[in-house]
């Protein structure tokens, strides 16, 4: 029941942002100077390689939160893309926005490929313990005799 909840409040939320977005398009300024724009720029870089790196462990050892970590990381890959290209000035610099904004998005597609495969863990050597299991024998104090 709670979630059916949640469900309508986003339902309610995603109408309420339409006259806010109007709001802000009738209200915001065409231009505006930024201060810690590096850390800015910086920060989304800094989310997007955690992200990389969290669903490549996480995937490795076979662990499902791999796909939540991949959804994340290709919302992050798409917005770093979408600045990209939205705040590049025209000639150059909107040309790197662009080739940049291409591997954004591959790596975005990547990351919603491994969100929605089928095969969402590596495949187990036959007779051999799942990672998870092998996981919690060495938290035990089990070994497993062909490691």
């Amino acid at each position: 029941m709670r979630s059916r909840w949640a469900l309508v409040l986003l339902g309610v939320t995603a109408v309420a942002l339409v006259p806010w977005m109007v709001l802000l398009v009738l209200t915001l300024p065409a231009s505006a100077e930024v201060r810690n724009w590096q850390v800015a720029w910086v920060g989304l870089d800094v989310l997007m390689a955690a992200g990389c790196a969290a669903t490549a462990v996480l995937g490795l050892r076979g662990d499902q939160h791999a796909r939540l970590t991949a959804s994340a990381t290709a919302a992050v890959a798409v917005l770093d893309a979408w600045f990209d290209i939205t705040t590049a000035q025209p000639g150059a610099p909107l040309v790197q926005a662009l080739v940049c904004a291409a591997a954004e998005a591959a790596l975005a597609c990547a990351c919603i490929f491994l969100a929605l495969s089928a095969d969402r863990t590596p495949r187990e050597e036959p007779g051999r313990p799942r990672a998870a299991e092998r996981t919690a024998s060495a938290l035990v104090g089990r070994r497993d005799p062909r490691d």
